[in-house]
């Protein structure tokens, strides 16, 4: 199933609204307000997770022009960030003596033909560098229609073809990654992903309110609330700790990798618990709950699973205890 130019005209239309309105702009991670920042990422998804998810990428975009360059997103500008770099297809960047070039395909672009520009990752000389882009050039194509899943459909995820493109380095070689602000931007994700736990349990948490909820439906929402207010305390201390050693890019990693952990876990149980819940007529009969199902099921799959989890057990392992 794919979603169609209406919808992603509509999706569109949506976080153009935010960023004509300027509230586009949260609080830089690490600069004393982290916490308000990841709240507006989680806010923004609760109430449209497809719309909440390119948001987050826009101001991520902000956030990684800020720490490397030390600009900001233009007014008029509505960013994505193209990192994903599986081993095919392959995007290169070139320089050339009139600056650096773009030329392949670069895949798992969201909002692929919504926005004006994009911070892509490329590859040079076998080396990842970090690339800020102007999507108006004509050598730009974004695909439509290889995006086949429900969930997530209305970010418009597609590959993108560059073919000659100019381009502009950000930082240097190793800029993007070897920082403590890219894993400050992935708890940023898992706030997108807490957004979707609040909404996806909602309709359990409305039938309680009303009455409703008989004692197992009462058992399964006292247990989303342990999980829930894990989440938010675990959020609170991440980003009291990010506020006061934002350079610190040992802590930042261990620190991404529990919090992203704990909601990915928190997200799966919401999902199974909800609906052992409420059964499936929410899933069958409420468009919108099934759709934020849909999109948090696959936004998730943004974890890397039990890949990181064997990371963190290396972290963890080589932890200092005090």
């Amino acid at each position: 199933m794919t979603a169609g130019r209406d919808v992603l005209a509509g999706t569109a239309e949506a976080v153009w609204s935010v960023i004509r309105s300027g509230g586009a702009r949260p609080p830089l991670p690490g600069a004393g307000a982290t916490a308000a920042r990841w709240e507006w990422l989680t806010g923004r998804c609760r109430r449209n997770l497809s719309v909440g998810r390119l948001l987050e990428a826009h101001a991520d975009a902000d956030a990684i022009l800020a720490e490397i360059d030390g600009v900001r997103a233009g007014p008029g500008e509505f960013w994505g960030v193209w990192a994903s770099e599986p081993p095919q297809p392959v995007l290169t960047a070139r320089e050339t003596a009139d600056g650096w070039r773009l030329d392949g395909t670069k895949a798992w672009c969201s909002g692929a033909a919504m926005c004006t520009d994009a911070l892509v990752t490329a590859r040079v000389d076998g080396e990842s560098r970090l690339f800020a882009v102007n999507l108006h050039h004509p050598g730009v194509a974004p695909g439509f229609g290889g995006w086949h899943s429900p969930g997530m459909a209305a970010t418009g995820t597609e590959s993108v073809t560059f073919v000659d493109v100019p381009t502009r380095a950000v930082g240097i070689a190793g800029s993007y990654l070897n920082r403590a602000g890219f894993w400050h931007g992935g708890i940023g994700v898992a706030a997108c992903w807490f957004g979707g736990v609040l909404a996806v349990s909602e309709p359990l948490r409305v039938r309680a309110r009303d009455g409703r909820a008989d004692g197992h439906q009462l058992a399964h929402l006292g247990a989303i609330d342990v999980a829930i207010s894990a989440v938010r305390w675990s959020l609170a201390q991440a980003a009291a700790e990010v506020d006061a050693a934002p350079a610190d890019c040992r802590a930042a990693t261990l620190r991404a990798f529990r919090v992203r952990a704990l909601v990915e876990r928190t997200a799966t149980e919401v999902i199974d618990r909800v609906g052992r819940a409420l059964g499936a007529a929410p899933l069958a009969t409420d468009a919108a709950h099934a759709g934020t199902v849909a999109d948090l099921f696959v936004y998730i799959r943004q974890s890397h699973a039990e890949r990181d989890l064997e990371t963190l057990g290396r972290l963890a392992a080589q932890e200092e205890q005090g």
